[in-house]
């Protein structure tokens, strides 16, 4: 717990949920509009913004879900690899492999609507400083957006040391202009009692199920804090929210809900009519920073997700830039940053204002909600070892919570909230259909070839002509025969004098110890098997690993070093255990995937590529 930890925390974590203040309760307040707004109306609304705030953040994430890390590692899907391990039929782990999919993919979404929405809002303060910006609004939107985007290769480590300043002077100004409005109507307080959002749920019924669409916007980023875990530990976060971020939210909330009570013509945009007119500019210019922080903060997630999708075997390969000598979580993924920057803009052209963009945001939030509730569920029984009944009452009435927020969005299915659903739906048969032509194609393996231990039997007996140097066969069948080494005999007919077949393991945890990276075995006479295991944190560098196993006794030499690797080409089969359009799918997907030179961080000019045909 130092200062410097705090604050960054501030820019990492809670950028997000940060800058919902700009959006989330004009949007909340616009369903009731039309026919004027009355007091109870306006301290109702506040109140179920305040304690969702309570509910979903606090006590769900902060007192409970950031207690299940992952060998101190956060989000869906290191939870939804801590729930795996605790269920034992190969139909629970799917089903559960199912639930953290959902959940990845609606944050791809989250990840894509967060910079469009929260970039839009702030730059919308323009035209409460003067009329002349509203056909400057989308150009400075879309300008912002491709500057952002377009600097990510250049990494975060040297933008990371301004974040947490910038924030934590936004938070304060948050509370600042909270407090200033709250002294002319100290009666706002009213709302932080529950009485005024039950008494507003049961007045309005339908209609507030309706405003809990526009209500979770103000919990929007809550993922983040279990999400970021790994980069602060949970005392920062815990921290950061009791003490700043929360409070500065709830003063924020309540003072434009002061300044509603006295000028209802505020709903025209009640967050920068709280600042007096000469602080109007500076405070676009600081939320517009503050938003990109959000932005930028949303984009690392998602690349960190990707990579953890690859590693578990979801998605192909796909290129990973290291962007710190120090730091593993700071990479960059090209592949990812261009596909993102090109669903960014088509939102911001297609919707045009945060208003519109409000109904596409809630899905991807409360779809990622739900996910977590119901793998913590299955964490909090098994892992934990807590009770049924304490299971159930503890996170039984949040799940329900969650579920009201969700089912209030899919209401605005019409209004844009299609945009997360078919993005999400898109990304899962792409993740599901890898996944299971991956294991199809590993089968097909097994079954045509060769098991490595009868090879190395009958060596002795052959009449292979041995040659210098050494041959890495890279290999995922541990017990099997690579391809490359028979093609290389057929075709060859030589073998070299040293043999490593290295095997590449992902494992369902963040980070593998040092100690179980490495695993060696000798087959026979300068033929060994190497098995690395790397969790879905880390990247691969099998050179690097190869240089570490001198102290073993395998003599590695670099220049001396030839890499051969198999290159499927994926036919079906004469009775296909695949659909036409999945084939197709994997098909697509094997093509484009990184080369494993570039994944493994091979040498390029070291590596010997055969290929093969593999019927599925």
């Amino acid at each position: 717990m130092t200062p410097a930890l705090v604050l960054g925390v501030l820019g990492v974590v809670y950028g997000d949920i940060g800058t919902s203040p700009l959006y989330a309760l004009r949007a909340a307040l616009l369903h009731f509009s039309d026919d004027g707004l009355e007091d109870w109306e306006i301290l109702g609304i506040i109140s179920l913004i305040i304690w969702a705030l309570i509910l979903t953040v606090t006590v769900k994430y902060v007192v409970f879900i950031l207690r299940a890390d992952n060998r101190g590692e956060g989000g869906i899907l290191a939870l939804m690899a801590l729930a795996q391990r605790n269920v034992e039929s190969p139909r629970a782990r799917w089903a559960v492999a199912v639930v953290g999919i959902i959940g990845a993919c609606l944050f791809f979404g989250d990840g894509i609507i967060t910079p469009a929405i929260s970039v839009l809002s702030a730059v919308e303060g323009l035209k409460v400083v003067s009329d002349a910006f509203d056909h400057a609004v989308i150009p400075i939107a879309v300008a912002m957006l491709l500057a952002l985007f377009l600097a990510q290769f250049r990494g975060t480590g040297s933008m990371g040391a301004m974040f947490g300043p910038i924030c934590a002077v936004w938070f304060l100004v948050l509370g600042v202009l909270g407090v200033i409005e709250i002294l002319h109507n100290p009666a706002v307080l009213l709302a932080l009692s529950p009485h005024y959002a039950v008494q507003f749920c049961l007045t309005y019924r339908l209609l507030a199920f309706v405003a809990f669409g526009s209500v979770v916007l103000a919990v929007t980023g809550a993922e983040a804090l279990y999400a970021d875990m790994g980069h602060f530990g949970r005392r920062p976060i815990r921290w950061a929210w009791l003490w700043l971020v929360l409070p500065a939210l709830a003063l924020n909330y309540l003072g434009q809900g002061a300044l509603l009570l006295r000028n209802r013509a505020a709903l025209e945009n009640p967050f920068y009519l709280l600042a007096p007119e000469w602080f109007r500019l500076p405070l676009v210019i600081l939320a517009t920073a503050a938003t990109i922080i959000a932005s930028q903060a949303m984009i690392s997630g998602a690349y960190t997700i990707a990579r953890q999708c690859v590693q578990l075997g979801f998605i192909p390969r796909l290129e990973v830039r290291h962007t710190s000598e120090t730091e593993e979580g700071q990479i960059y993924m090209p592949q990812v940053n261009m596909l993102l920057l090109i669903g960014v803009l088509i939102l911001v052209m297609a919707f045009h204002t945060s208003d519109n963009l409000a109904a596409a945001y809630g899905i991807a939030v409360t779809g990622t909600f739900v996910c977590t509730s119901c793998l913590a569920l299955i964490v909090f029984r098994r892992q934990f070892g807590w009770a049924w009944p304490l299971v159930i009452g503890v996170f039984g009435p949040l799940l329900v919570l969650d579920l009201l927020f969700f089912a209030s969005n899919v209401l605005k299915i019409p209004q844009g909230g299609y945009v997360p659903l078919v993005l999400g739906a898109a990304l899962f048969a792409m993740m599901t259909t890898w996944n299971r032509g991956r294991e199809l194609l590993f089968a097909r393996f097994r079954q045509d070839g060769l098991p490595l231990r009868s090879f190395i039997a009958r060596l002795p007996q052959s009449r292979t002509i041995r040659v210098p140097g050494m041959a890495v066969f890279m290999t995922s069948q541990a017990d099997y025969l690579p391809g490359a080494l028979l093609h290389n005999l057929k075709h060859n007919k030589v073998l070299h004098e040293r043999v490593l077949f290295v095997t590449v393991t992902n494992e369902p945890i963040p980070y593998v110890p040092a100690d179980r990276r490495r695993e060696v075995e000798q087959l026979a006479p300068d033929i060994h098997r190497v098995a690395l295991r790397y969790g879905f944190q880390e990247s691969p560098n099998i050179p690097k690993e190869l240089e570490a196993l001198k102290p073993l006794g395998i003599a590695y030499e670099a220049m001396q070093t030839s890499y051969f690797l198999g290159r499927e080409t994926v036919v079906a089969a004469a009775v296909p255990k695949m659909s036409k359009w999945r084939q197709w799918l994997f098909g697509i997907m094997s093509r484009n995937a990184v080369p494993a030179t570039e994944f493994f961080r091979i040498p390029p000019d070291r590596v010997v590529e055969l290929g093969v045909r593999v019927a599925i």
